[in-house]
């Protein structure tokens, strides 16, 4: 009998352990990018402003917000500018909050008035040029409602890419998303899912708002890109011309409007995919055997 009630309680405690690994490997680990004290771990590229060079304080934390603020701004003169996380990613979600604040700076273009960005997939911002306003990205564009009409959020603009929708190219260089209209200056929640170069998911409000597929490098490299991007190097990409874009860095943009963000954090989906490793995730979308770790934590 004491035989037999040992082996049960070795049972249960095999049973627990069991259960407890299962629940760690389903435990999600978010990463906070944006540690709400600093911008320790970003880097700033401005246009016609050298790296890091944070021009006017245009980006700023304040009360536990990163902030795009253009109090010192008299006027924009065409800064645009991001500010980018300092790891790349491939296959991640990203989530925040934001919301816009005040009126647009002076000088800032009309259709940039309550507009503004996540950047996925992006160059780094030691890569772009001097002048360069737009880094090669895909771009969720955030746009604020302006009391008038309908106007949609969590949209898709592609300075240097393109994508397919339902399986067919899509030449357009923003492409709505089907979202409601954000008045005021509420806080948004938002999430990208990126799936490497094969799908990318934007949601508002928890809401599943813009989808597409096959990210690539392409547009016009010679014409309307090199003038609306404002860029002098567009022959390096030229040689890229339609190749998978698999992954990038992440960037939030400063064009003109101030605006807040807020619990700024990211879910990798991509790491080891072995159960027997002590630090596999179900929740892994792709494998990466370099990754994995055996026997103890």
């Amino acid at each position: 009998m004491k035989h037999l009630t040992f082996l049960f309680l070795f049972a249960l405690v095999l049973s627990g352990a069991s259960a407890q690994k299962q629940k760690a490997n389903e435990r999600e680990e978010w990463i906070r990018l944006f540690n709400g004290k600093d911008l320790t771990g970003w880097d700033i590229k401005i246009a016609n402003q050298p790296l890091n060079d944070n021009y006017k304080n245009t980006f700023l934390v304040q009360d536990g917000m990163l902030r795009v603020n253009y109090k010192e701004y008299d006027k924009f003169n065409d800064k645009y500018g991001h500010i980018y996380y300092k790891t790349p990613y491939s296959y991640y979600r990203v989530r925040f909050q934001y919301r816009f604040q005040g009126e647009q700076v002076p000088g800032g273009a009309n259709w940039n008035v309550r507009n503004s960005g996540i950047m996925m997939h992006s160059q780094s911002a030691r890569s772009l040029t001097m002048e360069q306003h737009f880094p090669v990205s895909l771009e969720m564009q955030l746009l604020g409602g302006l009391g008038r009409g309908v106007r949609h959020t969590g949209n898709l603009c592609s300075p240097g890419t393109i994508v397919d929708i339902d399986g067919k190219f899509r030449a357009a260089h923003c492409i709505d998303s089907d979202s409601k209209t954000y008045d005021g200056d509420q806080w948004i929640e938002a999430e990208a899912i990126v799936l490497g170069d094969s799908m990318v998911y934007h949601v508002i409000q928890k809401d599943t708002v813009l989808a597409y597929q096959n990210v690539r490098v392409g547009g016009n490299l010679e014409g309307d890109f090199r003038k609306m991007m404002n860029i002098s190097n567009a022959d390096v990409w030229s040689g890229k011309l339609n190749t998978p874009l698999k992954e990038g860095y992440i960037a939030l943009q400063a064009e003109s409007h101030a605006i807040d963000f807020r619990n700024i954090e990211l879910l990798n989906l991509k790491g080891c995919m072995d159960p027997k490793a002590v630090n596999y995730k179900k929740y892994y979308v792709k494998h990466e055997p370099g990754d994995c770790r055996y026997g103890k934590k």
